[in-house]
């Protein structure tokens, strides 16, 4: 009989020397796999021939309730699953007791955004560098038409129709999608196309470096963050907050989700319903500030 604790070196040694895995991914294996080990004796179950899906779900089962994150059990999966997949190619066992075993659903977390106010003081820039009003443009955009960074970055000049007010992106998938862009994002585009020229332009990406090249995503991340800091708003401003809050605010206001859906180039609708859960928050707030009886205090009669 084969151990199950014997075969976990021989495992590591292979995944470090034949798959090359870094150091820190090994052992990070290495710690998963020994809480493994450490359930199964537990078990009594020592030829990991004896280990079925049903041991697994207990493992798993134990580590939810221990508080561990739904990241963290999925990687144990990925352990287990990746030293089973090892003993069959080396014909020690027959199963993967593995394999199908989901970790449980973690909790959506709710984007944040920045309310109207917030991102009328973001957006109140008021330079005439050629950085800043390029910077303006973008977050103008942002906000104006829920673009994703990587559809932004990649926009070429020509896909900015002027005319139709309109701006052609190219999203995931290969999908392309024509969205609105509003008034004040046209107004700072025009700017800095105007300006666009000192840059000595080397592509023809709408929004360029200031040595003419593509803009690289972190540049635009460093330089939303330093407008955060310098307009003055809390938190962590990212471009993805400035698509979650075009959504949020949309829908806010027009309440019609198969739009928004489309404004944002979501294949499915489930992926924008998470809006509506910020869409609810926004009525619960209203509703606690606005009714007379939300807060249990009822007024005094006075027939």
């Amino acid at each position: 009989m084969t151990a199950l604790r014997d075969v976990i070196p021989e495992y590591l040694l292979y995944i470090q020397q034949k798959r090359q895995l870094s150091t820190n991914t090994v052992e990070g294996y290495g710690r998963d796999l020994k809480l493994f080990v450490d359930f199964c004796q537990g078990q009594g179950l020592s030829d990991p021939k004896q280990v079925t899906p049903h041991h697994v779900r207990q493992l798993v089962a134990e580590r939810h309730r221990k508080g561990a994150k739904t990241k963290s059990i999925q990687r144990l999966l990925a352990s287990i699953r990746g030293l089973y997949g090892f003993l069959i190619a080396e014909t020690l066992v027959s199963h993967n007791p593995a394999q199908g075993v989901r970790p449980p659903k973690g909790e959506k977390r709710l984007p944040h955004t920045l309310d109207v106010d917030q991102m009328g003081q973001l957006l109140r820039i008021d330079s005439n560098d050629t950085l800043a009003l390029r910077d303006k443009a973008i977050l103008e955009l942002f906000y104006s038409s829920g673009l994703r960074l990587s559809e932004l970055i990649q926009l070429p000049m020509e896909n900015y129709l002027t005319q139709e007010q309109t701006v052609k992106v190219l999203g995931k998938g290969n999908k392309e999608r024509v969205v609105p862009v509003g008034q004040a994002a046209q107004q700072a585009i025009q700017q800095w196309l105007q300006v666009r020229d000192e840059c000595h332009p080397k592509c023809s990406n709408l929004f360029i470096s200031n040595r003419g090249r593509p803009l690289h995503p972190s540049t635009i991340q460093k330089r939303l963050q330093r407008w955060g800091v310098k307009q003055d708003i809390d938190g962590h401003i990212h471009p993805h907050m400035m698509r979650h809050s075009f959504a949020s605010h949309i829908l806010e206001s027009s309440g019609d989700l198969r739009a928004v859906q489309e404004l944002l180039g979501h294949e499915d609708i489930s992926t924008t319903q998470i809006y509506t859960h910020l869409d609810f928050q926004h009525l619960a707030n209203v509703y606690d500030q606005a009714h007379p009886r939300a807060k249990g205090k009822p007024q005094k009669n006075e027939d």
